[in-house]
């Protein structure tokens, strides 16, 4: 029978270690998962490229934000990721041992399948519990009026839970698009780190063995988010403002992966791939690195 005090010391280790290094995270990547979120949410095609209402790229993004909205909207919509982000990390560190645990069948040693598993469903775990904060950051996120004119966290939140609660217009808008990107990252993610970080000898020396813990860490970030883009695009539109007000054009997960490449073509559903590359390929070095150190 397994100690119950040394599972509950195990359970604060990871719940601790992760919220930490998920906390810093954000902090640091914020303003990268807000550009990748006006790139995502704009549909059609740019007419012009000094067209103040259209982004064509990253530091064009950051440009036109910066003299339409000020310096401090490269922070919009912080509030959600900071409360979820760090009990989703601790959620996905922790669920993720103990989904391992449950789907060795029997074996000593985890194996690549094991580990992609374990990440596929801790990634579900966290998406369930990250959604309504996702719908609340999206919505700051998109909203391009300056300073003390964007409404507060609290008060969109109120907004959106009176007029739709946690129904599919509501709180849980856009819930499944967000399991099939949490989902196929965590299984990517965890898959690939585990791998190969079990293939790549230790280093003694503590610099290498900082740089070779920060490269499997940023090619496990590039990796994941290559794979689960799509489903990032099709969450944003679902979440974000529609196209004509009052009408809802992006509703089902597949249905809207399927008007993105009918009317803009394949390239489309990878909008935002750069700035998400950006952010989540350091920010799973800087995610693991920190979760490590606090675990110390």
């Amino acid at each position: 029978m397994p100690d119950i005090q040394s599972i509950v010391k195990e359970a604060a280790i990871q719940i601790g270690s992760g919220g930490s290094a998920g906390f810093v995270e954000v902090c640091i990547m914020h303003p990268l998962d807000l550009v990748k979120t006006r790139l995502q949410i704009q549909s059609g095609k740019i007419l012009s490229r000094e067209d103040s209402k259209y982004y064509t790229g990253v530091f064009d993004c950051l440009k036109k934000m910066y003299k339409q909205e000020g310096m401090t909207s490269y922070w919009k919509g912080i509030i959600p990721p900071i409360l979820a982000e760090t009990p989703k990390r601790a959620v996905k560190f922790f669920t993720f041992e103990q989904y391992k645990q449950l789907l060795l069948f029997g074996s000593q040693t985890p194996t690549p399948l094991t580990f992609s598993l374990a990440g596929l469903s801790a990634g579900i775990t966290e998406g369930i519990l990250v959604n309504p904060f996702e719908v609340v950051k999206v919505t700051l996120q998109a909203n391009r009026a300056r300073g003390k004119e964007v409404p507060s966290t609290w008060t969109v939140t109120k907004d959106i839970f009176s007029k739709h609660g946690f129904g599919s217009q509501g709180l849980a808008k856009g819930l499944s698009a967000t399991l099939w990107r949490n989902g196929l990252f965590n299984m990517v993610y965890f898959g690939f780190y585990h791998s190969v970080k079990g293939w790549l000898p230790d280093y003694k020396d503590p610099v290498k063995e900082f740089l070779r813990k920060v490269s499997i860490g940023f090619v496990s970030g590039t990796l994941a988010s290559c794979v689960n883009i799509p489903f990032d695009v099709a969450k944003s539109r679902i979440q974000g403002p529609q196209p004509v007000l009052g009408q809802i054009k992006y509703k089902g997960t597949f249905s809207s992966l399927l008007i993105v490449y009918k009317e803009e073509g394949y390239l489309a559903l990878y909008k935002g791939l750069v700035p998400k590359v950006m952010r989540l390929g350091p920010g799973g070095a800087i995610m693991l690195v920190s979760k490590k150190s606090y675990q110390k």
